[in-house]
């Protein structure tokens, strides 16, 4: 049930912005905040409650829907679905004290924006994989609108974007889902779109390598897999900063989330088949984004590409296909998701004031602004990797587990050791650029047109103190969550090792 009224809380928020009057702003932002922060409090309540040496699925609740279909409502969470739970209530939490530059339409603003976090929620808490692709589509109208009608930098332009590859992607995932589901429904003798019973189901190894590749290219879009990656950075730019908070932080996250849950799981072969080419593009995700981000002259631009180099490592954490890795990959796209969100809270703050993002004309900002030069600065040591953030022990564990990986894929022409090697050479384009980026907007002189900057004070401090605190406190006692998330990979990695054993190929 409380899974449930996690859910529930932001649509019945959305249901009363409404029926409120345009006029009353400060109490449409206040029912936002206490919608998003009831699933918060709910969210942090299953969290601690999750039994870790249980494992498992829990917190489950199953209403029948079209029986007949095998269509049920079903939720539940795990080890590798419940930090991303939370992940997606802290930044839908913050995102809402980020929307402060929403001075128009505001209650629809809102109505849109607590309709993408439910989607968003009901992602990562469906057991049904009807549910699963309905909440994964649902998140498509609410950012197309939320970009298009509040977003600025050719709007238009980067909300069709991101809208296109998008429906291209749920288009390609919906048909490895029908594909799925018929062959299963042929050994199980009955429809379903249960998750569980699903992956029960051993499917013939060339059906498998099909529909894995089908999946990978539909849930890549949004991971994002290089070169379906080109949305994200213009997506990132044309969105307000509530909404960037929530691309980058969470929204990137339902493809790796799905890649995880879905075709790896699936189809376990078909992972040690693909992985080699998982490996070399994750390579180019790590070294193009960041070389793209290191010479960007907008500070949105930076951020954005520096999502699609970190996302990358999540990506090799996936193709090791080992268990440290894994779990490394399932830490990271938490990292990564709080770290990004806090990042852009920063931008969005100097935008505001300074309404510009053009590196060469900012400066000096320190001097007016140092709130917002120490979050910027925190997330960007989290950034390049720096211990004491829980992105260190995320990419720690990766590159430990691309490593040691015994032979779980073949190796193609170049093993993964290489590429952990090779990627390893991203933290230090990250740190290059990150400190560069720091030094010219916050550092040196200030600058006489920014002497009457403002700096963030009151409800604009939340996003600061939420997002860094989560940041260094997971990165100080990494086991509140590397336990949980060994607990939800473990079943993936015993079908993965069962193939190992049988040889690992197709």
């Amino acid at each position: 049930m409380l899974l449930t009224l996690i859910l529930l809380a932001p649509l019945v928020g959305l249901g009363l912005l409404i029926i409120l009057p345009e006029r009353e702003e400060r109490l449409i932002r206040m029912t936002a905040a206490l919608a998003t922060g009831i699933s918060l409090v709910f969210t942090s309540v299953v969290y601690f409650l999750y039994d870790i040496p249980q494992g498992g699925l829990q917190f489950s609740q199953e209403l029948n829907w079209l029986p007949e279909l095998g269509i049920r409502y079903s939720v539940g969470v795990d080890g590798l679905s419940l930090p991303l739970l939370l992940l997606a209530a802290l930044v839908g939490f913050a995102a809402v004290f980020a929307a402060g530059e929403i001075k128009v339409r505001v209650k629809e603003f809102f109505i849109w924006l607590l309709l993408l976090i439910a989607g968003i929620f009901g992602v990562f808490i469906a057991q049904n994989l009807f549910f699963f692709y309905f909440f994964y589509d649902l998140v498509i109208i609410p950012s197309y609108l939320l970009i298009v009608v509040w977003g600025s930098t050719r709007k238009e332009y980067g909300a069709m974007k991101l809208t296109l590859y998008h429906v291209a992607g749920s288009a390609l995932l919906l048909l490895g889902i029908i594909a799925t589901v018929i062959y299963a429904s042929r050994q199980l003798g009955e429809v379903t779109f249960d998750l569980t019973a699903l992956s029960s189901v051993y499917y013939a190894a060339e059906f498998q390598k099909w529909v894995f590749l089908i999946m990978l290219l539909g849930l890549g879009v949004l991971v994002p897999l290089w070169p379906l990656h080109l949305w994200a950075p213009d997506g990132h730019v044309a969105a307000p900063t509530a909404i960037s908070m929530l691309l980058a932080g969470v929204i990137m996250k339902l493809g790796g989330y799905g890649l995880m849950r879905l075709p790896l799981f699936f189809f376990p072969e078909a992972a040690h088949y693909w992985a080699p080419l998982i490996g070399g593009l994750c390579l180019v995700n790590v070294i193009y984004g960041a070389m793209v981000a290191m010479v960007q002259k907008d500070l949105k631009f930076v951020i954005g590409y520096s999502s699609v180099s970190h996302m990358g490592y999540v990506l090799l954490g996936v193709a090791a296909l080992d268990s440290l890795s894994l779990v490394g990959a399932g830490a990271q796209m938490f990292a990564h998701g709080v770290m990004t969100a806090l990042f852009f809270a920063m931008v969005g703050n100097i935008y505001a004031r300074t309404h510009t993002r053009e590196l060469a004309r900012l400066g000096g900002l320190a001097h007016q602004m140092p709130r917002v030069a120490a979050g910027f600065l925190l997330a960007g040591l989290a950034s390049l990797g720096l211990p004491g953030f829980y992105n260190f022990v995320a990419e720690f564990f990766i590159f430990t587990g691309a490593f040691t990986a015994q032979g779980a894929v073949h190796q193609g022409l170049i093993g993964f050791r290489a590429l952990a090697v090779v990627a390893i050479a991203g933290i230090v384009i990250t740190a290059i650029y990150v400190l560069l980026v720091v030094k010219r907007v916050f550092f040196g002189p200030p600058k006489e047109e920014w002497r009457a900057l403002s700096d963030i004070r009151g409800m604009e401090m939340i996003p600061l103190l939420l997002l860094g605190s989560v940041l260094l406190l997971f990165g100080l006692c990494p086991s509140l969550q590397l336990k949980l998330i060994g607990s939800g990979v473990a079943p993936l990695v015993a079908k993965l090792k069962a193939v190992m054993a049988m040889g690992g190929r197709i």
